[in-house]
């Protein structure tokens, strides 16, 4: 019975098995970016709607970095876990991702942010609904819509937001560049989704007051467009003097940015790993055994002459 259930299962494998690379990786992006968003959206409904008495502000914080690491986990080995199209566009740039995997991946990401606002819209709805008295809004006492995507603070300028983003999104990336780095002692493979949650724990805690900490132009727009659709209406896009373009281009900036200080402050002036095989092994050859130096060249043909007037007179 146990093998006739495998031969069933293998020839459900094979029918669904896909066969082309970059759409399992488009699929992984999907999924992962869900999962990602779900934790968080889930999370700020949890918070909000309760008037933070099931959570608080740092419950959020958290969720994000949680559902970051699960997603990691998930996704790394089929799409290199991006979930961020910063991230892949910095990658592109650097020449780790091709760039015409850039536009698929990033269109992946922020579906899968929206397929993740939906169905967290849905778990929460009737307490989104009891705490809007009903109603979907957007500025107000009662708003609702920060719960999905983020919006500035009412002390911001628009200056200020930009360089909130760019800020948050370069720190980002200055600090996930070197734990794969090979030329400075990465971290190891298995740690590298704790490790970046916990950069990622640190930036919504220090960075997000101003504007959310989107830092992921994905995790901003797939959220808004589903709030959009979902009754919210054009008002998300419209409000703050269209302040949505904002989470959108800062962090693709900032990436760049963040890119560049590693290469040019780090990556640039570490020891390459090749020239000193090169160098360790010619040391190796040049000595003999024991600590003893070859000897001299003159002695050489010193005694190789001696040899020859040896022969000439036998």
């Amino acid at each position: 019975r146990t093998q006739v259930e495998h031969s069933r299962m293998d020839k459900v494998k094979r029918k669904l098995r896909v066969r082309n690379t970059l759409v399992r990786e488009c699929m992984g992006e999907i999924l992962g970016t869900f999962v990602l968003l779900l934790f968080g959206c889930a999370a700020a409904a949890q918070v909000k709607t309760s008037r933070e008495t099931k959570g608080q502000f740092l419950s959020v914080n958290m969720a994000f970095s949680v559902g970051l690491m699960s997603a990691m986990y998930l996704c790394r080995t089929v799409s290199g876990a991006h979930l961020n199209p910063a991230v892949s566009f910095s990658f592109c740039v650097l020449g780790r991702l091709r760039w015409k995997k850039l536009l698929p991946y990033s269109f992946s990401q922020v579906l899968g942010a929206y397929l993740a606002s939906a169905v967290a819209f849905i778990l929460y709805y009737d307490a989104i609904m009891q705490y809007g008295q009903g109603k979907l809004t957007v500025i107000g006492p009662n708003e609702t819509a920060s719960i999905f995507a983020t919006y500035p603070s009412e002390y911001m300028t628009l200056g200020g937001s930009f360089l909130d983003q760019v800020v948050g999104t370069a720190t980002l990336l200055l600090c996930i560049l070197p734990l794969d780095d090979k030329l400075n002692g990465p971290a190891p493979d298995a740690l590298l989704p704790p490790i970046v949650a916990t950069v990622v724990l640190g930036i919504s805690m220090s960075m997000s007051s101003n504007c959310g900490a989107a830092i992921n132009p994905a995790r901003d727009l797939g959220p808004r467009l589903f709030t959009l659709t979902a009754g919210w209406g054009t008002e998300v896009f419209t409000c703050y003097n269209y302040w949505f373009w904002v989470p959108l281009v800062a962090p693709m900036l900032g990436s760049i940015i963040g890119c560049c200080m590693y290469l040019v402050f780090i990556q640039w002036h570490l020891p390459d790993p090749e020239a000193e095989l090169d160098i360790s092994i010619t040391d190796i050859l040049e000595t003999k055994p024991c600590g003893m130096q070859p000897a001299p060249m003159e002695k050489k043909a010193t005694n190789v002459h001696t040899n020859k007037e040896k022969e000439a007179y036998m």
